[in-house]
C-alpha cells in the first residue's frame, strides 16, 4: 500500500456535510475554523479567499480548489469590500441537497465540505498541511479535478436519489487529487512526510516501510534498497520528513497499532507482535511514548494525546 493510501486509512477519512452557495456581488462569508480539514472549489465565476493568519487574500477563478488545515478562520468573498456575515447565518436554514442563494443573481458558485479525520492520528496530515493549499484550474492536476468538478456540479445543482453518497465520494477523489497536486507543487523540500514523496529515494524509503511496517528494517538497510549510502539517506529523510527513518517508523507502527486498540479484539501481544515488537514491554513503552498513554488506557479510552509523534 502506498504511503498516502495508508495514511488515509488510518485516519478513517469522512467528509462532513456538504454545501453549495450561489453568491451575487458584493457578498462576504466568514466561517470559523473547521477542526480538521476543509475543502472547497469554485464551479462558477471567481471570489476570494482570505485565511486568518495570511497576509493576504487569494483570487480564486472557476475550477480552482483548495483546503483550510489546522482550524483556521477564513472568509469568502467577491465584489467590493465588505463586512462579511457569519456563516452560520447564512446557513442557518440549510437543509442537505439545498442551494444557500445570496442575492438573486449568480455571479460566483462554489461547493465546500468538511473532513473529519480519527481525532488521535489527525495530526499525523493536519500538521502537514499549509494554512492554505490552492490548486488553480490550469495545475497539472487540472484533468482530473476538472472532471470530478463537473460531476459536483451536476449533482449539487440538480439533486437526486443518492446524491449525499455521490457527493461524499467525490470529495474524496477530489482530496486526493489536491494531495497529489500539493506534492508536485512542493516538491520535497517541504520537511514532512507528505512532501517528502516527490523525492523518489525518500518517498520510495517511505512504500517501504509502509508495505512491511513490521520488518525489522534498519537505516543501512532502507538506504541500499533505495541505492543510497548510509549516511546520505538518514541525513536526506530526516531533512525531507522532518524525522529519522526509524523514528519515523515507530511512530508509524504504533498509531496503526493504537488504530487496531480501537477497533479491534485482539491482545495486547498479538498487536504489539504484528506490529514487530520483541515483547509487550517494549510497545507498552513506545505507544506511551507516541500516544501519551499505556496501551490499555488508551483502549479503555483514558488517553493524554502526545501529537508530537509524526510530522
Amino acid at each position: 500500500m502506498d504511503p498516502l493510501t495508508d495514511v488515509l486509512a488510518l485516519l478513517d477519512l469522512r467528509s462532513a456535510q456538504f454545501a453549495r452557495l450561489e453568491a451575487q456581488e458584493p457578498w462576504a462569508v466568514g466561517f470559523s475554523g473547521y477542526r480538521h480539514i476543509k475543502f472547497g472549489a469554485v464551479l462558477e465565476g471567481s471570489c476570494r479567499i482570505a485565511v486568518a493568519g495570511l497576509p493576504a487574500p487569494v483570487v480564486l477563478g472557476e475550477g480552482d480548489c483548495y483546503l483550510i488545515g489546522s482550524g483556521r478562520a477564513y472568509e469568502l468573498s467577491g465584489g467590493p469590500v465588505m463586512p462579511a456575515v457569519p456563516s452560520a447565518r447564512i446557513f442557518a436554514d440549510y437543509t442537505e441537497g439545498a442551494t444557500v442563494r445570496i442575492g438573486a443573481a449568480r455571479d460566483a458558485v462554489v461547493v465546500g465540505c468538511g473532513f473529519d479525520l480519527d481525532e488521535a492520528n489527525a495530526a499525523v496530515l493536519v500538521d502537514v498541511l499549509p494554512p492554505l493549499v490552492h490548486v488553480g484550474a490550469g495545475s497539472g492536476a487540472a484533468g482530473a479535478i476538472r472532471a470530478a468538478l463537473e460531476l459536483l456540479r451536476a449533482e449539487t445543482g440538480a439533486p437526486g436519489l443518492g446524491t449525499p453518497f455521490v457527493t461524499e465520494r467525490l470529495s474524496q477523489v477530489l482530496l486526493v487529487h489536491l494531495l497529489r497536486a500539493h506534492v508536485a507543487q512542493r516538491g520535497a523540500a517541504g520537511g514532512v512526510w507528505l512532501t517528502a514523496l516527490a523525492d523518489r529515494q525518500i518517498g520510495a524509503a517511505l512504500a517501504l516501510m509502509h508495505d512491511t511496517p513490521a520488518h525489522r528494517w534498519t537505516v543501512a538497510g532502507l538506504a541500499a534498497k533505495v541505492g543510497m549510502s548510509r549516511s546520505q539517506f538518514a541525513a536526506r529523510f530526516t531533512e525531507s520528513v522532518g524525522l529519522p527513518p526509524l523514528e519515523y517508523l515507530a511512530s508509524w507502527r504504533i498509531r496503526s497499532a493504537a488504530r487496531e486498540l480501537r477497533t479491534t479484539d485482539r491482545t495486547v501481544w498479538a498487536i504489539a507482535s504484528r506490529w514487530g515488537y520483541g515483547s509487550e514491554s517494549s510497545f507498552s513503552h513506545a505507544f506511551k511514548r507516541v500516544m501519551g498513554a499505556s496501551p490499555g488506557r488508551y483502549r479503555a479510552g483514558e488517553t493524554s494525546q502526545d501529537a508530537t509523534g509524526q510530522k
